[in-house]
């Protein structure tokens, strides 16, 4: 008994007509040059372009993308928690910063753009550990002769250690009349750091928050020298 290979039909528009009804059936085979052009062109004819406003950048380079992404994350305002929202768009685009010699103590942290009131300016980086190895630490910290540890707290058990591993929101000094203020926002049940702007902030203004240490006996000198200056830290 032998078998014949069912014949391959082509339809007007070069499309193959398969006999048996089923194509995994017949195996595979070539398409010839000619027969898939005609094939394209004729997708082509009824391909429909997507009307422009619904158009959307998809190459990160263009300076179209960070304004749509804007766009669409102000159309959630409505119904998410602007906390998170603003957190995205941090993470999405890094306010300009930079960090160099402060009047105020040692190094600083300074705006290279402006900043708008009420803006997420930068996330308070580091290692999250608990209050018995912040204690050590810091005892360890002295003993390796560290000047500062940039230790900060998120709650009663929880604290952030940027002395080793941070980033440029350890550099952030004190003042008593700051033009910024620390958060604790929630983000996917990870309690985070975040710095925000209290006022409009000028390009190479330096950014500031007041530390609210707790009032203890040995005291630590400010030197923000603002107007309204408390003398100490604590």
């Amino acid at each position: 008994t032998s078998f014949s290979t069912p014949k391959k039909k082509k339809r007007d528009d070069g499309i193959r007509e398969h006999v048996t009804g089923c194509a995994r059936s017949e195996g595979y085979y070539k398409i010839d040059k000619k027969d898939k052009l005609k094939y394209l062109n004729n997708s082509r004819a009824f391909a429909e372009e997507p009307p422009a406003d619904t158009q959307v950048r998809r190459n990160p380079g263009v300076p179209g993308r960070r304004s749509e992404q804007r766009r669409l994350l102000s159309s959630f305002t409505g119904s998410c928690d602007s906390d998170l929202l603003k957190f995205n768009q941090l993470k999405f685009r890094k306010k300009k910063l930079k960090f160099c010699k402060s009047h105020i103590h040692d190094w600083g942290l300074f705006a290279m753009e402006p900043i708008a009131a009420d803006e997420m300016v930068i996330e308070y980086v580091g290692q999250n550990i608990r209050q018995v190895i912040a204690d050590m630490r810091e005892k360890r910290y002295e003993d390796e002769g560290i000047g500062s540890s940039y230790m900060f707290r998120v709650d009663h058990d929880t604290i952030i250690d940027a002395t080793k591993c941070g980033n440029f929101a350890r550099f952030i000094n004190h003042s008593c009349n700051p033009n910024c203020y620390a958060k604790v926002i929630t983000v996917e049940s990870q309690k985070k750091i975040v710095i925000y702007s209290k006022q409009h902030i000028n390009v190479n203004e330096e950014i500031t928050y007041d530390y609210k240490f707790p009032i203890e006996d040995v005291k630590i000198p400010c030197l923000c020298g603002s107007e309204n200056c408390r003398g100490t830290l604590n």
